[in-house]
This record gives C-alpha cells, structure tokens and sequence, in this order.
C-alpha cells in the first residue's frame, strides 16, 4: 500500500542548489514512488543543537512522495543518495553535501536506535516547517496531534530562514512537481 513519505533535504558545502536538485532527481527515480510535490528552497542559518555543521547557510526544503517503499528500505537508499552525493560519513554532523531526512511515513510512529519517524526534531525546526506548510499544511503530526500549521505557529525557533529568491530553474521548475502535464 502507497503511504505518503515527507523528506527533508538540505545542503551547505559547494553548491547547493545543484546538490539539492540531484537529491530530489534521484528520488524521483526511486521505484514503486512518485514525487508529488517539492517546496521551494529557504536559506537557513546554521543549527548548533546536535551537531558542528559549519558556518555556512543551508539551502533546506522538503520533497513529498507516494511510495511502497518500507520505511528501514527507504532510509538506506536516502544514505546511498547522500554517500553518492558526497556527504562525508565519517563527520554526518559536521558541513554536509546534501542531508536527507524522513520527517514523516504516512501516519507511522517509528522509534528504532537509528530510524526514528516522525523525524524527532521538526517540530523545533522552522526550515523544516515551513516548507511542510508549503506541501500539506493540515498534514497531522501522529503523536502531537498537531497540524503543520499548528505546530509552525507554536515553534520556539527564532533562527533566520529566508526564501531563496529569486527561485533557481530545476528540473521541477520554480514550484516543481512530478504531475503530469493535462492531456497526458
């Protein structure tokens, strides 16, 4: 059965853009998904709560897809994705080529030593919320049974996110989506 699966995705070393393009690229190559929606891309400061990532700024936002994928399944392809994409597995806190998150698995609850969903911060996360907010902003969290709305209303997260303008041309286009063009 299809669930529907929020990844977060980020960058802050080389170039950003185009790291978070091949990232959302190679999802939608993944088998037995589609990519239904793509945020568009916020630039924000870096975090230091659990992890060294560096000074520079990060380009974060979010893919939805429809997937058959099991979840443990889809983790390691996100970790193949970002082993291809460079990101150093010796220093995963540290300044990253792309990160790849599962912030949600349809409604599951996840809490496995190195698979947790709902992602366990993102409700902290305002780079995560927004472009959520974007996608599905009535996408209920499954254990705060809080709205996407909800929880970017009561964030305490005051660090600086800002709209990357003007908005790079992907493969998606200024507002990408996997739909198919009408008449198709």
């Amino acid at each position: 059965m299809r669930e529907t699966v929020f990844i977060g995705f980020g960058s802050n070393v080389g170039d950003r853009v185009d790291f978070c393009d091949r990232a959302v690229t190679l999802l939608s190559l993944l088998p037995h998904s589609q990519v239904v929606g793509v945020s568009l891309l916020y630039e924000t400061e870096p975090l230091h709560d659990h992890a060294q990532p560096g000074n520079n700024w990060f380009l974060n936002g979010v893919v939805q897809i429809e997937t058959d994928v099991a979840p443990r399944s889809l983790l390691m392809v996100l970790r193949e994705i970002e082993r291809s994409l460079g990101r150093d597995e010796d220093n995963r806190s540290g300044p990253r080529t792309i990160d790849l998150d599962i912030l949600f698995y349809g409604q599951l609850v996840i809490d496995e030593p190195d698979l947790a969903v709902p992602h366990p911060r993102l409700h902290q996360r305002r780079f995560v919320l927004m472009p959520l907010s974007e996608l599905d902003p009535l996408w209920m969290h499954p254990s705060r049974h809080r709205t996407i709305t909800q929880l970017l209303a009561e964030v305490q997260d005051r660090s600086e996110i800002r709209l990357l303008l003007p908005q790079p041309s992907t493969r998606y286009g200024s507002r990408p989506t996997c739909s198919p063009p009408p008449g198709l």
